[in-house]
């Protein structure tokens, strides 16, 4: 049978055979050239996503965004410190730490202090200020005795009412009526200080940044003003306000108050009793918290050392025991 075919079906069928083996060899090379063209059009599209103006856009917005909320927040830049035009004696003189007899965790307040700072505060701070937060009824215990206070309470008129006639009437004070202000309105304030509002003084502890250290320099810190301020007409120097420029004067001098308990009424002693007074008016629970938060530390510690000695020794047994398991034993053999 193979002698009858000839030699050209011969030549066709090698041929044949050649260009079957080039073409699977031609598609084995291209596979390879496949995948990296997607792999390369992969990268291409993602540099290009990059490198796209709209993404480069986004992230500044972003970056813009973030940086504008964290300055709306804290008031500065971040990683950067106070980056403004103005000098920082702007934000007045940073005042320095004082030896406060309430400081540490175990303190409690002065009373005696704090009654020589009520003293202060009555003859020399409320003809401006007001203490609306605290009325008679606190001073009993800390300060004064029941009939001090009541003495002091009567002294003050106050309007109430109205009575059988609807009219409104003046009685004594009591207990639990509060400080009277100064003046009855904001208006009448400012009218008589200048055109500035003397602020209530019952939180101004915890409402200025340096808490009492900032009260007591502020009150001993009035001097002339160095060469080259200016000051306007009407206001004092002090470096511990911010700008420098404050429109109260000095009120404290040595001598002004005559204590009762014999004390010397120098500037820094009578500065010294008022900020305690004004203190314990920010926090008058200060003496009690701290007492309650050491009986919780002493129940908690009393409650943690018993939870380890049960842990340890009631537990031990059930947590370490080992269970064996003995399979009966055939005697038939």
């Amino acid at each position: 049978m193979l002698s009858r075919l000839s030699v050209g079906a011969f030549k066709t069928a090698a041929n044949l055979r050649a260009s079957r083996s080039s073409s699977l060899l031609s598609a084995a090379r291209s596979a390879p050239v496949r995948l990296a063209s997607t792999s390369s059009a992969s990268s291409a599209s993602s540099e290009s996503l990059v490198n796209s103006r709209a993404t480069l856009a986004s992230l500044s917005l972003f970056t813009a965004g973030t940086i504008a909320w964290y300055t709306h927040l804290y008031g500065t830049l971040p990683f950067l410190g106070e980056v403004h035009a103005g000098n920082l004696g702007d934000d007045g003189l940073h005042p320095p730490q004082y030896p406060w007899p309430h400081k540490g965790p175990f303190d409690t307040f002065d009373h005696a202090s704090i009654r020589r700072g009520y003293q202060v505060y009555r003859e020399v701070c409320a003809a401006c200020h007001s203490l609306n937060r605290i009325a008679w009824r606190n001073l009993v215990g800390v300060s004064h005795t029941v009939d001090e206070v009541k003495a002091m309470a009567e002294q003050v008129e106050y309007t109430d009412g109205p009575n059988d006639q609807g009219e409104m009437y003046q009685r004594p004070g009591k207990l639990a009526d509060y400080l009277p202000a100064p003046y009855p309105n904001e208006e009448a304030a400012r009218a008589s200080n200048g055109g500035a509002l003397p602020p209530d003084l019952s939180l101004i502890i915890k409402a200025r940044h340096g808490g009492a250290d900032y009260v007591f320099s502020l009150l001993t810190g009035y001097m002339d003003p160095p060469a080259g301020v200016e000051v306007r007409e009407g206001l004092n120097y002090n470096p511990y306000f911010p700008g420098g420029a404050i429109a109260m004067a000095r009120l404290l001098f040595d001598g002004i108050v005559e204590y009762d308990d014999g004390t010397p009424a120098t500037t820094s002693q009578m500065a010294k009793d008022v900020v305690e007074f004004l203190n314990w008016a920010a926090e008058p629970e200060h003496d009690e918290r701290k007492k309650y938060g050491i009986k919780a530390v002493i129940i908690l510690s009393a409650l943690t050392l018993l939870s380890v000695y049960v842990k340890r020794f009631k537990w031990s047994p059930v947590k370490n025991r080992k269970i064996l398991y003995s399979p009966p034993v055939d005697k038939t053999h």
